[in-house]
């Protein structure tokens, strides 16, 4: 069933307002008729069936039948801190995380990130992730809709996070504490992040920084991950051990 998200204002007690891009889709792509139902979401985690009252190209009008039940999210709140990587790898790592239960994608600037996002760039780029974002909360059935921020630097990133109880520091060069490890000895957070570097992974300095501050730097295993592949990897075991 087609899942769509919705501004708070655009729900009362009884309808909702569908507009814009959408609403274009609803009418011109999807080719719905009066009668048919969709799910709706207002991207803070409820979820609604839906039935359409009324199709044109700018604004449909939907009926609410029911309140339904959201069982696409996580336990807890889960930010994924990715280093920027080269190319356009940013944009499958953002959709993955996604469809792996993270709320919010924090991009970054590493000393070894090889790419560096342009200034005058930076807030298209970030709106075309948040539309990236979308697409796969509506693919994979979200009830919240995960945020992609404007981009940070190391230290911005460690201080947004501070406050986070769980934070997995994802480093090549650690031999004493896996993953598995941490999560083993770990009860359930009341919100997680995990950190993630670039293709040259982090400098010592960082790793240090990262443990002063709290973060836990645990190994993902004895093979080097992909810059792309690790925070599959990461967001994978969080969902094994504390929501299957």
């Amino acid at each position: 069933m087609p899942r769509f998200f919705v501004k708070e204002e655009n729900i009362s007690e009884s309808k909702v307002n569908i507009i814009g891009d959408d609403a274009f889709h609803i009418a011109r792509s999807l080719r719905m008729a009066v009668g048919d139902e969709i799910t709706v979401s207002d991207g803070q985690g409820s979820a609604l069936l839906c039935r359409l009252t009324r199709i044109r190209d700018d604004e449909c009008e939907c009926e609410i039948q029911k309140k339904l039940e959201c069982k696409t999210e996580p336990p807890f709140p889960i930010t994924l801190c990715m280093a920027y990587p080269k190319g356009d790898k940013l944009e499958t790592v953002v959709q993955k995380a996604v469809e792996l239960g993270a709320t919010r994608i924090i991009p970054f600037e590493s000393s070894r990130c090889i790419k560096r996002p342009k200034a005058e760039k930076q807030e298209k780029q970030t709106q075309r992730l948040n539309r990236i974002a979308e697409e796969a909360a509506k693919q994979c059935g979200r009830c919240t809709l995960p945020i992609v921020t404007p981009p940070m630097s190391y230290a911005d990133m460690l201080k947004e996070i501070s406050e986070t109880a769980l934070r997995i520091f994802c480093y090549e060069d650690e031999n004493k504490s896996s993953i598995k490890d941490l999560l083993s000895d770990t009860v359930l957070p009341k919100d997680a992040a995990v950190i993630v570097g670039s293709e040259g992974g982090f400098s010592h300095d960082e790793a240090e920084e990262a443990k002063r501050q709290g973060c836990s730097l645990v190994s993902l295993g004895g093979r080097i991950l992909r810059c792309e592949t690790a925070p599959d990897f990461a967001l994978s075991a969080l969902i094994y051990r504390f929501e299957l």
